[in-house]
């Protein structure tokens, strides 16, 4: 069996076989099948899709590329959540120590920004010590003490979507259900969850741009982790314009610390609610969903989810005095402000616009080895629907050079719109599949 074949197989429409797609993932895996001909092959795949099968094979294949993880040992049913990516998407960092205050485990393993898009483990790193290359004792021993692991990708898990996820980023291969579907529940399965809650996001800001889309994705995952034995549900959420107000690594997670405090975005804290009560729920901690809500709600009011994220960083070694002291967290001193051209309405913040501006003062990766600045990013000081005047500000952007902050202008300067009416607005949650 030769790459060559494979590749040509899939760009001229045809389905692969089993064995071609084992080929292909022990090939990633080793080396054997180089960059250049598995981002082909991701090409064809992206331009000409897969089928179910394919798709559960490429799955299969991937978790066993590395091994299982056994949780056994950890009493309780353990619960991830995972969001399939956006712009200012951080509820992960407010929903964990909410479920973990209402006794779920809550093993979570995260990614690196993809894209336009943000990733768990790059706001983490914005803490100071804070570590997401733990081992699978220590993974353990942090769900022991905490009731949380939030981590990285290990060797021993997955490495064939570790190394595919970081072509993806950089080869304009991300956008496709089956890739997006084996990347996902390959790292979930092999991390030895009992139950996964979904984010399917829709919209502007997200890697599948309409309703129908997204419901297409969210039924493979759901689909496919089920077929796994792993209890899983997906929520189709709105990502046209940003989530809350920050977007960038240290701001995002002093967003979350003020949510968590209950000063942050309302929107972010009711998406964080509804999540963990899904999780409280799947672990079987709650008679009822409005019991699994309340209880959510008491861990918010009551300070415990603020102070088990206290718990979290300091068992993963971060420093958890930026709980209380954000001037601990990376910042920059320069800053500009974007502000309304005319008075109207704010019609659309297009959040992959305004992400990949990020991306441009440095919040994210253009290549696989660029360094992230976790200071830079955005402050959202209009959201749409919001009446402006001539010269309100819109957006903040936090910047340490003035080339990346052309190049971010540039980009801002085609996000926004003003209307003179309200536009229509989606709600928060589009629709609940099982």
């Amino acid at each position: 069996m030769r790459a060559t074949d494979i590749i040509r197989a899939k760009r001229d429409g045809a389905a692969l076989t089993r064995e071609a797609v084992n080929f292909f993932v022990a090939g990633v895996t080793d080396g054997s099948f180089p960059d250049y001909q598995a981002s082909a092959l991701l090409m064809a795949i992206v331009l000409k899709g897969m089928t179910p099968e394919e798709t559960a094979w490429l799955t299969t294949a991937m978790v066993r590329s590395g091994i299982k993880v056994d949780l056994s040992s950890i009493p309780g049913v353990k619960v991830d959540k995972h969001s399939t990516g956006g712009v200012g998407d951080k509820a992960s960092l407010v929903l964990a120590p909410l479920a973990a205050a209402c006794g779920v485990k809550v093993p979570m393993m995260s990614g690196r920004g993809l894209g336009h898009t943000g990733g768990t483990l790059d706001k983490l790193q914005s803490i100071a010590g804070f570590r997401v290359d733990l081992s699978l004792d220590e993974l353990k021993a942090a769900l022991e003490k905490t009731g949380v692991a939030m981590l990285g990708q290990t060797a021993q898990i997955a490495p064939a979507d570790k190394k595919l996820y970081a072509l993806r980023d950089v080869t304009g291969t991300v956008e496709s259900i089956p890739l997006i579907t084996a990347s996902i529940m390959s790292k979930k399965i092999a991390e030895g969850i009992d139950a996964l809650v979904l984010d399917v996001k829709t919209g502007r800001g997200a890697f599948m741009k309409t309703v129908e889309d997204s419901r297409k994705l969210a039924r493979s995952l759901v689909d496919t982790g089920n077929r796994s034995g792993v209890r899983t549900e997906a929520f189709i959420t709105a990502m046209d314009a940003p989530l809350g107000s920050a977007v960038g690594n240290a701001l995002e997670v002093i967003e979350c610390v003020e949510t968590l405090k209950g000063r942050g975005p309302k929107e972010l804290e009711e998406l964080s609610v509804l999540l963990a009560a899904r999780m409280v729920l799947a672990a079987g901690l709650a008679r009822s969903r409005a019991d699994a809500d309340a209880q959510v709600r008491k861990a918010l009011a009551s300070g415990a989810g603020v102070e088990k994220w206290r718990e979290i960083v300091a068992q993963q070694g971060g420093d958890p005095r930026t709980v209380d002291d954000y001037n601990l967290m990376p910042s920059v001193p320069t800053r500009h402000m974007v502000t309304a051209n005319r008075a109207g309405y704010l019609s659309v913040l297009d959040a992959e616009l305004v992400g990949r501006a990020t991306v441009a003062l440095g919040a994210g990766r253009n290549k696989v080895d660029d360094v992230v600045d976790p200071a830079v990013g955005a402050m959202v000081l209009a959201h749409p629907g919001d009446p402006l005047s001539r010269g309100d500000p819109i957006v903040e952007l936090h910047y340490r050079r003035e080339s990346d902050l052309a190049a971010a202008m540039d980009l801002l300067g085609r996000a926004i719109e003003i209307a003179d009416e309200p536009p229509p607005v989606l709600p928060l949650v589009v629709e609940e599949v099982k």
